[in-house]
């Protein structure tokens, strides 16, 4: 798979690294020349240019690549650099990173993003998943599909703990895809009782969430 990676910092040259170790190709690109004297990636190709240029996109070929990764410490570049991606070079995969959260609404179909990513809110995510009990976090979303990989551990409260799987009624447009407990990951079978202490990971719409919360952690309405 050919990759091109707008942005050639600490985060696009980790990426890279991990895609080449995995067997793929890599094209870096970035108008910085300190970039490139910094690089850590000498298996990458390197192309010294703006992302945000048609003629620099023209001649990384972009076409011919199956993901392009916005990943520069600019959201505008970022929107840029996807939206001609997909639009102008119909490139299949287009994943962007979101600096400020602030901004996420942006990052769109509109806009040519098939997949956004935010450290800010990833981070945060995981501290709230760390600490919270009964309460449904959201752990990524996926554009394409206007759905959310959603997280809840079950508190001992819960109505459903010592249920089966295949005996709850889940609500539409979510799938139960694991269940963490302890160190080990289980398959959620529909013979599989619910425990409290469960972290139970979900594909959920958005506007399912609140029923799925609802129905794992109802709050007392007193």
């Amino acid at each position: 798979m050919r990759v091109a990676i707008a942005g050639a910092g600490n985060v696009g040259r980790s990426i890279a690294t991990e895609l080449l170790a995995n067997g793929h190709e890599v094209l870096l690109i970035d108008r910085d020349p300190a970039a490139i004297k910094a690089a850590s990636v000498p298996q990458a190709e390197w192309l010294l240019a703006d992302a945000c240029e048609m003629s620099t996109l023209e001649e990384a070929a972009l076409e011919r690549c199956h993901v392009t990764i916005a990943a520069s410490g600019d959201d505008k570049v970022n929107l840029v650099v996807s939206l001609l991606a997909k639009t102008e070079f119909g490139v299949p995969r287009v994943v962007a990173r979101v600096n400020q959260p602030d901004n996420e609404w942006l990052f769109t179909e509109g806009w040519g993003v098939d997949v956004s990513v935010s450290t800010p809110r990833i981070m945060s995510a995981l501290v709230e998943e760390a600490v919270s009990v009964g309460d449904l976090v959201r752990l990524f979303t996926f554009r394409q599909g206007e759905a959310n990989l959603v997280e809840l551990t079950l508190p001992p409260d819960s109505p459903i703990s010592g249920t089966a799987v295949g005996e709850v009624s889940w609500p539409e447009d979510t799938a139960l895809v694991a269940i963490i407990r302890g160190r080990h990951v289980h398959d959620p079978g529909a013979d599989m009782r619910l425990e409290a202490g469960d972290e139970l990971l979900f594909v959920a719409a958005p506007e399912r969430e609140r029923f799925l919360e609802d129905l794992l952690s109802p709050k007392d309405s007193a």
